[in-house]
């Protein structure tokens, strides 16, 4: 059955590798090259917020995220029925870390360091003060994010070992050969995925110094 577009999967992969980018070209001091994977960040941000609203079925939110209810009836059965895309508790982590890295961007954008010589792109908007408090949330929001990446790999690994679900290879090849017939994945036409690309490159050109802001 097909679960995930590739539009997901490419979203997915990219947002692993960038995050890693991020963290090491932090960690060594490569600031200029920090500042360009956190704007191709924010790029991909946006266009998985545009896609979680007009993409394919099971990247919608509308489709993961669920009721209290939902989670707590997931929560007491001991061998839920399998489903396309994320379950009831998998739909809330998603939304948890898009949260998490929407302010990790965010506060990129306006931080400041000590000396105010490397500094995000929308820093000279705000007071150095304020850029200040930026990177300091910036910096405790990272480690949030570490945090919630963490559970969602032992999650992955629960289900693989204690459910016999592999979770990881559905969002490499796009089909989970371990659901039975049923309604899967309902793909998006290409003009949304124009849409969405569009919506994310304007936002990008803007933050990163259009029209002179």
């Amino acid at each position: 059955m097909r679960v995930w577009d590739l539009p997901t999967r490419l979203f997915h992969w990219l947002l692993v590798g960038l995050m890693v980018f991020s963290w090491g070209s932090a960690e060594w001091h490569h600031m200029d090259w920090h500042r360009i994977s956190g704007i191709a960040l924010l790029g991909l941000l946006v266009f998985r917020m545009v896609w979680g609203v007009i993409g394919g079925s099971t990247a919608r939110f509308s489709h993961f995220v669920r009721s209290p209810g939902r989670v707590l009836a997931y929560l007491r059965s001991s061998r839920s029925e399998a489903q396309p895309g994320h379950n009831p508790i998998g739909g809330y982590s998603v939304v948890l870390m898009l949260a998490l890295l929407a302010l990790q961007i965010g506060t990129g954008l306006f931080a400041v360091d000590t000396d105010g010589l490397e500094s995000g792109q929308l820093s000279h908007l705000v007071s150095f003060e304020l850029g200040r408090v930026a990177a300091a949330i910036h910096e405790v929001s990272f480690g949030l994010l570490q945090v919630v990446i963490g559970i969602h790999v032992l999650a992955i690994l629960f289900y693989l070992f204690a459910r016999k679900r592999n979770l990881t290879r559905p969002m490499v090849t796009g089909r989970d050969p371990q659901l039975g017939a049923g309604q899967g994945l309902v793909p998006a036409g290409p003009v949304r995925l124009v849409v969405a690309l569009a919506v994310a490159a304007a936002v990008v050109w803007f933050v990163n110094g259009g029209l002179g802001v």
